[in-house]
């Protein structure tokens, strides 16, 4: 016979064992792996497996839904938010950012301004996960400086993560006009802009710049200002020893394809939706755009970067028509 001190130590055993038995759970579906992950203030984490790798902000105090951060590889952002030299002038440089100089001749671009208009995030409308990407979508007015809507924007904002730590922002625009045509005007000030980090610039930290057609860095005959191009790639480093970028690409859905760069020394990149020609919005003919930034380990040669373009040009537009409300 047991003693009643070994019968004791048993149970005790056997108790112990019960309490860290798992319950299985036989309906329990996959999780996926890459998530939209709401957050207070009016933003979207999006993360793999529980680490971040870019965030989306569009809180109705803001002057316009923007990006940041953009993390790259090895963890650090590579974008940035305003000008490294001129934070005041360039408080607009939010990162990753959708906005316009002159919408019915109303800036949407800058901060200050007597003209000044804010693109106000109204609701966040959809999230979705997935093993490879996640997504939010939501729905902006811009408002003229009274307060009155001058066009209505449905913005789908997509991260896809890829292999060795890159990854692929896609930006899905939807515009439509109310009751009377929109003109997008003449301007090298919009739609999308990149601000870089400070380490990538040409001037800060010796980074380079190349586009599609081989032109190389800002100025001159071979440079990559205010050119047309399929994609504008900025590469720099990160960290001692570490080299990382962003390619912008214009989609060739996009009415104006190939796009106009405009991108100079200081880390400043965007897509020039109307440097050659002003755009009218009517009402009841939508326009939709899209582009995307590929966040890159190295200076990855033309070839590659341009097998990446060709990827996301067979891409399709997604429908934006979303609900009437």
């Amino acid at each position: 016979m047991f003693k009643p001190q070994i019968l004791a130590l048993i149970a005790l055993l056997l108790t112990a064992l019960a309490a860290s038995a798992q319950v299985l759970l036989p309906n329990a579906k996959p999780i996926p792996l890459v998530q939209a992950l709401p957050l207070p203030y009016e933003q979207v984490s999006f993360q793999r497996e529980g680490a971040e790798g870019a965030r989306l902000h569009f809180g109705p105090t803001l002057n316009r839904p923007f990006i940041f951060p953009l993390l790259g590889p090895s963890g650090r952002s590579v974008t940035r938010m305003g000008h490294p030299h001129d934070p005041v002038s360039h408080s607009h440089h939010n990162s990753i950012w959708v906005s316009h100089h002159d919408v019915n001749g109303w800036s949407f671009w800058a901060d200050r301004g007597t003209n000044q208009g804010r693109i106000i995030g109204q609701r966040l409308e959809k999230l979705e996960d997935g093993d490879a990407a996640a997504a939010a979508t939501i729905f902006n007015h811009w408002l003229d400086k009274q307060g009155r809507v001058v066009i209505e924007e449905r913005r789908r904002v997509s991260w896809e993560t890829l292999p060795n730590g890159e990854s692929l922002l896609v930006l899905d625009l939807r515009f439509e006009a109310k009751g009377a045509p929109v003109t997008f005007g003449k301007t090298p000030f919009g739609l999308v802009g990149v601000r870089m980090a400070k380490t990538i610039g040409i001037a800060d930290g010796g980074g380079t710049i190349r586009n599609s057609e081989g032109n190389v860095d800002e100025q001159g005959d071979n440079g990559c200002f205010w050119k047309r191009a399929r994609w504008c790639d900025y590469s720099g480093p990160v960290l001692p020893g570490k080299t990382e970028g962003a390619t912008l690409l214009d989609h060739p859905a996009n009415p104006n394809h190939p796009t106009f760069f405009h991108v100079r020394s200081d880390g400043w990149m965007g897509a020039a939706f109307t440097h050659d020609a002003p755009r009218v919005v009517q009402p009841g003919q939508p326009l939709q755009l899209r582009y995307a930034i590929y966040v890159h380990n190295g200076v990855p040669a033309r070839a590659a970067l341009q097998t990446r373009w060709e990827a996301f040009a067979k891409t399709d537009l997604p429908d934006l028509i979303g609900k009437k409300k």
